[in-house]
């Protein structure tokens, strides 16, 4: 059986708090130190370039997947275990999650939330039973748990959506808490 993978889904940028890249880089490290393969946007900026150099760095697989439009500007990263150029957006969401059994968010911005509602929507279709953590640096995600808590108090999801996801606050408890998920 192989190693589990982590899809790691994070901002192309690094963000105003250095404690996000810092994050980043201990959970690419804490992949690796794990055996657990990096699945994530194959981008070699931001967080996303950040997580990935420091899983590579551990000795840690490395599995990217970026759209064609965006191998430029995101850098694509051509270095990895493996490398899969698509043609949207939407078939590398599809790929990353076909090819991981966790999914993690760390801070980001746009492109980090479609990708977060996404997985989140799929799991709350029954598409899929996968654990989606937040790891909420320094309470990134904390506007978004209320959002989340806002959507269930005024009636357009069921409470089941919150134990769809778990936020953690540190690299430790995202270690326990995948540790639990993947055995």
């Amino acid at each position: 059986m192989p190693a589990p993978s982590v899809c790691v889904f994070c901002g192309a940028r690094s963000g105003r708090n250095t404690r996000y890249e810092d994050a980043a880089t201990a959970v690419g490290t804490m992949l690796a130190s794990h055996g657990w393969r990096l699945v994530f946007g194959a981008g070699d900026v931001g967080l996303m370039g950040a997580t990935a150099r420091a899983a590579q760095a551990a000795g840690g697989s490395t599995f990217g997947v970026i759209p064609k439009h965006l191998v430029s500007r995101e850098m694509g990263k051509r270095d990895l275990t493996q490398y899969v150029v698509t043609e949207t957006m939407h078939e590398r969401k599809k790929v990353m999650y076909m090819n991981s059994d966790a999914i993690v968010v760390l801070p980001g911005g746009a492109g980090s939330l479609d990708e977060f509602f996404e997985v989140l929507t799929w799991r709350q279709l029954g598409l899929h039973d996968k654990p989606i953590f937040l790891l909420s640096t320094d309470a990134y995600w904390t506007p978004l748990t209320h959002l989340l808590d806002h959507v269930i108090s005024e009636g357009f999801a069921d409470q089941s959506l919150n134990t769809f996801v778990q936020t953690v606050d540190t690299i430790q408890d995202l270690t326990t808490a995948l540790r639990a998920a993947l055995s």
